[in-house]
């Protein structure tokens, strides 16, 4: 039994079995490179962009504003990787493409197939940026007729692909999306590209905000949805609720290993001490006391000699 802080920092007595930890160990370290490896495919591919694509029916929202004019190659390149590599398996979809307009490929979400997924592409290829961020309008657009049904379904998901901050307050829209998501199986989520500061020489947006301003926005909206946010640039992944997660586990999975290691160390330490306490005690050596040196004889004293003629 070794007495341990709990996590209500209560100390409790448990009992050690020093085999079945090291066992636990073994189990946490294979679960922390498991864990590094899903966060490795997770910024790969078409998943760096879009995060992972969980819902079956999917709707995705391409931001194609002015302010987008140089990166639209990049847009169509992003949806390209997410028709090959998670679009395929899922049960219905639809692209939904807005500037100050909104237009999308169909009228309302249609069976994925793969005769569909290339249509998707071809109708992508002719689209072309222009106006300022209408997100609300895509929204209602979405949510009002490709989820029209959405209380008889479950895994639904809207995929908002932008570059900047809507036109519209973004407290009106995650009122209006935290409406719209709940009661039912319906995430909004967010990939927020980077694509830096508007040139001056173009179409300024209807509404500007910073980089981090933008970002915090967008967050409080998703998660206002139940949803995920996904954040990048050219330099990388900045944030991600993905790899956000399995970084937690990661966290719980070290953090449980040190505690292991420091219930082995106190029982390590119990140990010692029992068996010293139970060697016998060892008489402790005397000291020498120094020893005195014998006083020397002093010679006796000559008796004095008699003088005659005294009595």
């Amino acid at each position: 039994m070794v007495q341990f802080q709990w996590h209500d920092g209560t100390v409790k007595n448990i009992h050690v079995d020093p085999p079945f930890l090291y066992e636990y160990q073994k189990q946490l370290s294979r679960a922390v490179r498991m864990y590094e490896r899903r966060i490795e495919w997770l910024s790969l591919a078409s998943r760096r962009i879009w995060g992972t694509v969980c819902e079956k029916r999917v709707v995705v929202l391409l931001d194609i504003s002015a302010a987008n004019s140089t990166y639209i190659i990049h847009i169509q390149h992003s949806l390209r990787l997410l028709l090959e590599e998670q679009l395929s398996n899922k049960d219905a979809f639809n692209v939904i493409a807005f500037g100050s307009s909104v237009e999308s490929w169909r009228p309302e979400l249609v069976p994925v197939s793969q005769d569909n997924l290339q249509s998707a592409w071809r109708w992508a290829l002719t689209l072309r940026c222009g106006g300022s961020r209408n997100v609300l309008g895509a929204l209602r657009k979405a949510v009002e007729v490709d989820f029209k049904d959405k209380d008889k379904h479950q895994a639904q998901g809207l995929y908002l692909f932008t570059g900047g901050i809507p036109d519209q307050d973004m407290a009106l829209l995650s009122a209006y999306v935290a409406e719209a998501c709940g009661g039912c199986d319906l995430q909004l989520n967010v990939c927020l590209f980077y694509v830096g500061e508007p040139r001056m020489d173009s179409t300024p947006p209807a509404c500007y905000a910073s980089r981090a301003d933008t970002a915090t926005a967008y967050r409080q909206a998703t998660w206002a949805a139940g949803g995920r946010f996904h954040w990048f640039g050219d330099t990388g992944i900045f944030e991600s609720d993905d790899i956000s997660a399995i970084a937690s586990e990661m966290e719980k999975a070290l953090n449980y290993s040190e505690k292991c290691a420091l219930l082995v160390s106190s029982l390590k330490n119990q140990a010692r001490k029992e068996l010293q306490s139970a060697a016998p005690a060892k008489e402790k050596p005397k000291a020498l006391r120094q020893r005195r040196q014998p006083e020397r004889l002093r010679p006796a004293k000559p008796a004095a000699r008699a003088v005659p003629g005294t009595v």
